[in-house]
């Protein structure tokens, strides 16, 4: 089911459609990009800024994208640029309409098997995963950074808008999620992020860190990836005191 934007009535139902199908790029652009400047959204959708201005404060009072505030973020003068990302009820217009059946099946299945019939459930789910990404991250090599790379590419095509973003440092890669089609079902059943955090350490052959999630109330869900030796840190030189010292007084 696509996105639904409500749009005031109007005489031109061909411009309706047009605007609501803008509207979408958009907010579909947010959450995989997100946070992100309007004037970028204006760059990536050769829109004037007028015209994206219009359609950003539309999607903002709708409630499906926000202002992305980072607390002492800007340091600078001036107005900093206002950066969006998709809000809960943005990724809902974005989901398919079988998230509440699904809740109702887990439920069911714990009220009628028990709670580890979920957990078997999740498991089962994060090993067809990694079945279905196997063959493409075999396909990328040896390299870890290709490796994630790949599994991006793989899970985008099966809508996760997926990213791999390289760490500062050149050590680790997070893989970032801007769309999770069962974000509805994990925000009640955690389980299946677990195994899905558990299937990416399988798949890529190293231990992941699952740093946010969507369902957990993050703008996008973000899993820590080492893709080789940390930076050495130079050891600091101990204090040795003469035995007997009292305490140090600084």
């Amino acid at each position: 089911m696509s996105a639904t934007f409500a749009l005031p009535p109007s005489t031109h139902p061909a411009l309706d459609h047009i605007e609501a199908t803008t509207r979408e790029q958009i907010l579909r652009l947010v959450v995989v990009d997100g946070p992100i400047t309007a004037a970028e959204l204006a760059e990536r959708l050769a829109l004037t800024s007028a015209g994206i201005r219009r359609h950003v404060a539309a999607l903002e009072a709708a409630n499906q994208i926000a202002v992305h505030r980072v607390p002492g973020g800007h340091r600078g003068r001036g107005r900093p640029a206002r950066h969006y990302v998709a809000t809960e009820s943005g990724h809902r217009a974005l989901s398919n309409a079988y998230s509440a059946l699904a809740v109702d099946a887990l439920r069911y299945l714990v009220d009628v098997v028990g709670a580890d019939a979920v957990d078997g459930f999740a498991e089962v789910r994060g090993l067809r995963l990694e079945e279905r990404y196997a063959e493409a991250i075999r396909a990328a090599g040896g390299d870890p950074s290709v490796r994630v790379q790949a599994l991006a590419d793989a899970m985008t095509a099966d809508g996760y808008a997926a990213t791999a973003r390289p760490v500062p440092g050149g050590h680790a890669v997070q893989l970032c999620q801007g769309h999770c089609p069962v974000q509805q079902t994990a925000t009640q059943f955690p389980q299946l992020c677990e195994a899905e955090t558990r299937a990416f350490s399988r798949l890529l052959g190293v231990h992941v860190q699952r740093l946010s999630t969507l369902a957990g109330g993050g703008h996008v869900c973000t899993t820590n990836i080492p893709t080789g030796p940390p930076a050495a840190t130079a050891p600091t030189e101990p204090t040795v005191r003469p035995m007997g010292a009292g305490p140090r007084k600084d």
